[in-house]
């Protein structure tokens, strides 16, 4: 069954999206699949988080988060946060354009951000479903970057 899931999982179409935290329990950051809204009033919206990340922990312990939905052009960034390049260079914050004097969890330039405060953690599985308040928005220059089937796309209108 779990072979069927990934594959099937792997013909749904997602925004890239970094999930980021600072505080007391760390600055972390990870490429995640798992992302919605919940509600709109009040603004919320939830991440799922492996539990044996460190971004999982971080966030459990900061009680903060960020999802950077990433635009297109930062399929580097998503590899990079995803731990790809971690033997390369060990901070995934490392030369990241971040938006500055900000406190809290770290906003990606030119990223779609939603700023939350933990409000749930839930354990399914192998995984902690965040719930999260929105508490800050701050609205991207582009168009999100998607991934579908192991592939990195962009959007493109339906032709009528």
């Amino acid at each position: 069954m779990r072979v069927e899931f990934l594959a099937a999982m792997r013909r749904v179409a997602n925004s890239v999206t970094v999930v980021t935290t600072d505080g007391p329990g760390g600055r972390q950051g990870a490429t995640v699949s798992s992302f919605c809204s919940v509600s709109a009033d009040p603004p919320t919206l939830l991440v799922c988080l492996n539990c044996d990340s460190r971004v999982h922990d971080a966030v459990h312990s900061n009680g903060t988060f960020c999802v950077n939905v990433l635009p297109r052009g930062l399929e580097e960034l998503s590899h990079r946060f995803a731990g790809f390049l971690d033997e390369e260079e060990p901070d995934r914050f490392s030369n990241v354009a971040l938006k500055p004097d900000l406190e809290g969890p770290s906003i990606i330039a030119n990223a779609t951000a939603f700023v939350c405060k933990t409000e749930q953690a839930v354990r399914s599985g192998s995984h902690t479903v965040f719930i999260g308040h929105v508490v800050d928005i701050h609205r991207g220059v582009d168009e999100p970057l998607i991934y579908l089937d192991g592939k990195y796309r962009e959007i493109a209108p339906l032709e009528k």
